[in-house]
């Protein structure tokens, strides 16, 4: 009887999760769990897309823990980075305040999502009731070429029917969402000989003026935002302050920065040293560089 058999017919090892994997689960499951709940039923965007990089990062070391590290770092590279970045600029052009539309672009949307979700949780449940575990299969053979071109031959070999089905998914939910923010326009668009029309007439009525604002600030002591500028005959032009200093009460009035000339007559101010001005000469070129000058 030869010495190897009883090995080569013993049954395999079974994978075991090792005591740190188990804490890290129950550690991670449980806050995963919270801030899903917080996603679903937080009332500002920016708690929302807080408590959803809190899953993802989660997420993330869940598969590193699973011997899963290209999905890990995909996870953070691809969902917490890419993706995450795409929902902030979303919220900057939109603005955390925006309030949502109640009125339905799409009529009896809501009965045909409740029935769809509907049939969604019907066929969940029939899929866990006949679904059977049995003995965990491991990573090792997945994982033998590396896990990335592992995970590259399941996706691609083994499922390519489901990432079809996912991509189609995928473009169905962006028409959907275009459907949803669509909104009829309520007034003819803007055009620049538009807004030129509007500056005439309001000029027509003494409001308004038909150039441009100035630029705020009084450039003899201070250039800051917060100034006014000046008009021809001296007075304060206050709409040439951002509008945000001025509903804010930061701007400054012009009396602060008003020359006394009592007070500034023996000033005396350091020059660059250029011609006609006070301070030191300017430098002169050496005779020879002068006559390579005028040679080119």
């Amino acid at each position: 009887m030869s010495p190897l058999l009883p090995l080569a017919v013993a049954p395999a090892a079974e994978p075991v999760i090792g005591t740190g994997e188990t804490v890290l689960f129950w550690i991670m499951a449980p806050l995963m769990v919270i801030f899903a709940l917080g996603l679903i039923f937080a009332k500002k965007a920016v708690y929302a897309a807080v408590s959803i990089v809190f899953v993802m990062i989660c997420l993330a070391f869940m598969y590193t823990a699973l011997e899963a590290p290209f999905l890990g770092v995909a996870q953070v590279v691809v969902y917490t980075g890419a993706i995450m970045m795409l929902f902030l600029f979303v919220l900057m052009l939109v603005g955390v305040d925006a309030s949502d539309s109640l009125v339905e672009t799409i009529k009896n949307q809501r009965w045909v999502s409740a029935v769809a979700a509907l049939g969604l949780v019907i066929v969940l449940a029939g899929a866990l009731g006949w679904a059977t575990l049995g003995q965990p299969a491991g990573l090792a053979e997945a994982n033998a070429a590396t896990n990335p071109v592992g995970v590259a031959e399941v996706i691609f070999g083994k499922h390519v029917f489901a990432m079809e089905l996912t991509g189609a998914l995928l473009i169905t939910a962006a028409l959907g969402a275009l459907t949803l923010t669509h909104r009829d326009r309520l007034h003819r668009a803007i055009t620049q000989r538009t807004v030129a029309d509007a500056k005439m007439r309001a000029w027509a009525r003494g409001d308004g003026r038909i150039s441009q604002l100035p630029t705020p600030g009084v450039y003899a002591r201070h250039n800051a935002a917060d100034v006014p500028a000046l008009a021809a005959d001296g007075s304060p032009i206050n709409a040439s302050v951002p509008k945000v200093l001025r509903v804010r009460g930061q701007q400054r009035e012009i009396g602060e920065f008003a020359l006394d000339p009592a007070a500034h007559v023996n000033d005396h101010v350091a020059q660059s040293g250029l011609a006609n001005m006070p301070g030191t000469p300017a430098p002169e070129l050496p005779a020879a560089m002068i006559d390579e000058e005028d040679a080119k």
